[in-house]
């Protein structure tokens, strides 16, 4: 698996990925940089009247939840419909899911109606997207009575997708095999949008192979990583918005090579 998600790093260098991203407009600019410091294009259209032509010319298709309305979920449905039937990965952040009664229904219903090879949230979102089936003592992603490896494993097995579980550990999972990636600097949950940047960049690696495990393990592990590398750039007088300028810079830097040196990734085989 390292070395799989490795060579995805030259790929997307050098095939430049079309992402089409329908996200939220808090963190759409910082999407649209994460995905061109990595190498890729990114396309934020969300209009219902062109979504699906611009489908047909991408590589991936993320769907972000973050600040959903009516408008953005008939785009959605239309995009995701297309992606389908064109075989194009399609790439599901559900963000706040379970924090309102609309947003969990309305991603439950997209997920009836559109097939998705990648779901990356964290742990809470992930645990109300399988209808709360696991035992919790809450829905808060800290509560959670099972580890993240295991969420990741049983909600691909449930939901028929390589799930993302985003978090301390991050955990990556098919169902038959998932990545425990262990990189990371607190600073990441101090600035908004780097889990959707994360899920842009999954998008992107997604864009260049149909591995779409091994782009998950990449994706969410160069953010991970580009924190850590970050965060060690900070001067004592540096704080959060220095920061999140580094995490471009370092994104924008990361390659195979210095992939393979920082990653820290063990790999479980589910029986």
């Amino acid at each position: 698996m390292k070395v799989s998600a490795a060579d995805l790093f030259v790929k997307v260098r050098e095939r430049k990925p079309l992402v089409h991203q329908i996200t939220n407009f808090v963190t759409v600019n910082d999407c649209a940089n994460a995905t061109l410091a990595i190498g890729g294009s990114p396309v934020m259209t969300s209009s219902p009247r062109e979504v699906a032509d611009m489908v047909k010319l991408a590589d991936a298709l993320v769907l972000n939840f973050g600040t959903i309305d009516d408008k953005a979920l008939e785009a959605m449905e239309i995009a995701g419909k297309t992606a389908n039937a064109l075989d194009i990965p399609v790439i599901l952040d559900p963000v706040g899911v379970g924090a309102t009664a609309y947003r969990t229904e309305q991603v439950t219903e997209l997920l009836r109606k559109v097939n998705f090879q990648i779901i990356r949230g964290n742990a809470s979102e992930i645990h109300r997207l399988m209808g709360g089936d696991i035992v919790t003592r809450g829905v808060d992603s800290g509560e959670l009575t099972i580890s993240n490896a295991e969420l990741a494993a049983q909600a691909a097995n449930k939901l028929n997708s390589v799930v993302v579980v985003s978090g301390a550990k991050d955990a990556v999972s098919d169902g038959k095999h998932t990545s425990i990636i262990d990189n990371g600097n607190l600073l990441l949950t101090n600035v908004t949008g780097t889990g959707c940047m994360a899920t842009a960049l999954i998008g992107t690696f997604s864009g260049v192979t149909d591995d779409f495990y091994a782009a998950a393990v990449a994706g969410i592990s160069t953010m991970s990583i580009s924190g850590e590398l970050a965060a060690a750039k900070l001067q004592e007088d540096e704080g959060t918005g220095t920061f999140r300028v580094r995490l471009i810079d370092a994104i924008s830097r990361m390659n195979k090579e210095t992939w393979m040196h920082e990653v820290k990734i063990n790999e479980e085989i589910q029986n």
